[in-house]
């Protein structure tokens, strides 16, 4: 067992809810939560105290890590010592989910990562995203597991450092990187998770010759776990004849602390409610959430690639894009954009001719909502759903 400072030390099966804001005291935290057998449970600093305090009320903790110390929860529940970690879902569709993610099924995601990269124990990590999300979070376990060093930066220093090849991003942070012209040449690969990354960027980071490594997969599956579209060692994946993607082996989820989800199928895939394809070579292809299809006179519309085609409009700095229920078509494309230049938005009619033309004008959007941002999640991802729940309260433009 482990003596912890204020707490006292950590008993097996604890749930150990850590409210940090990132930083180097994480590794230790999280190092004596593994050796102890206990449960590590990151929650998001950034979240207002009452998003704070309700995540924590379905989460249980035995034990909280806060600023202000470290302290015994009374009322709450150990876990399974089978389970390593608790770690809630980004939210972007809906509420968060917290899953469990057995111990299992962690050192296997780490194992199977760095034997991918050909990464050894002394190639260093640079970790600078949230570790209340999973892929910030896995980077901390590629150093507790895997003996590699590591270097905490903040989310926007992406410069390579010698003796730390690796890191961890978003395609925003990506993006920001290449703005900024940050020559990104010196790491060995970059891991781009939480969204995927659009061909225009893919475009960028190969003509910058950075080293992108485009990676698919859910918090339920111990993060990315396909990497540039092949599987990791050990998983498994495949496309329902409804176009679903699933996947299978052993980095699943062993279940969720609130009783919040439906778990595996009874042949033990994940059903991740993403669509996608494989191609010639066995290539996994990432079309966008199932639920996100537009279907629209009787075609299918994505809305990824509409969005993709939108932002190469010079008038266009980001968008999103969902349906609308409508009585001729069934659903509409409706286009949420922020303008590059809020005095002069860019029409209708300008960005159904430019998306026509490069997708086909059944893709273009048929109603325009110009606004001055987007929802997103912390990790950049679009609230597309709550975009779609809340279009009645935005006022349609064109």
């Amino acid at each position: 067992m482990s003596e912890g400072a204020g707490g006292g030390r950590l008993h097996r099966g604890d749930v150990v809810a850590v409210t940090l804001p990132p930083g180097e005291a994480w590794l230790g935290i999280a190092a004596e939560t593994w050796s102890s057998e206990a449960v590590l449970f990151p929650v998001d600093h950034r979240l207002p105290a009452a998003a704070a305090r309700a995540l924590l009320a379905r989460g249980e903790p035995t034990v909280i890590v806060s600023p202000e110390g470290r302290r015994r929860a009374p009322s709450g529940r150990p876990a399974d010592s089978a389970v390593a970690l608790i770690v809630a879902t980004s939210g972007s569709s809906g509420r968060s989910r917290l899953v469990e993610l057995p111990r299992s099924g962690v050192e296997a995601a780490v194992t199977s990562s760095l034997r991918a990269l050909a990464a050894g124990s002394g190639d260093g990590w640079v970790s600078c995203l949230p570790p209340a999300h999973i892929g910030g979070l896995l980077v901390l376990l590629r150093g507790i597991l895997g003996g590699a060093p590591l270097l905490f930066r903040r989310p926007g220093k992406l410069e390579p450092v010698s003796g730390f090849p690796f890191i961890s991003i978003v395609p925003t942070q990506l993006v920001r990187a290449l703005d900024a012209g940050v020559d990104l040449r010196g790491y060995r690969a970059m891991l781009v998770g939480g969204g995927g990354m659009e061909a225009p960027l893919r475009d960028r980071a190969t003509t910058a010759r950075a080293p992108c490594v485009v990676t698919y997969g859910l918090t339920q599956s111990c993060g990315g776990v396909v990497y540039d579209g092949a599987p990791l060692p050990g998983v498994s994946l495949r496309i329902t004849d409804a176009g679903e993607i699933q996947l299978g082996g052993p980095t699943l989820l062993r279940g969720y602390r609130d009783g919040s989800g439906a778990g595996l199928t009874a042949g033990g895939w994940l059903p991740t409610g993403d669509a996608g394809w494989l191609d010639g070579a066995g290539l996994l292809h990432v079309q966008g959430r199932l639920d996100d299809l537009i279907v629209t006179g009787g075609e299918n519309v994505w809305p990824g690639d509409v969005e993709a085609a939108l932002r190469s409009h010079p008038a266009v700095a980001d968008c999103a894009v969902f349906g609308r229920p409508d009585p001729t078509w069934g659903r509409r494309v409706v286009a949420a954009v922020v303008p590059r230049d809020p005095a002069a938005p860019p029409t209708l009619e300008a960005l159904r001719e430019h998306v026509g033309a490069l997708l086909g004008r059944h893709r273009a959007p048929r109603e325009l909502v110009v606004m001055e941002s987007l929802p997103r999640t912390p990790l950049g991802k679009l609230r597309r759903g709550w975009l779609a729940q809340r279009a009645g309260e935005v006022e349609p433009s064109g």
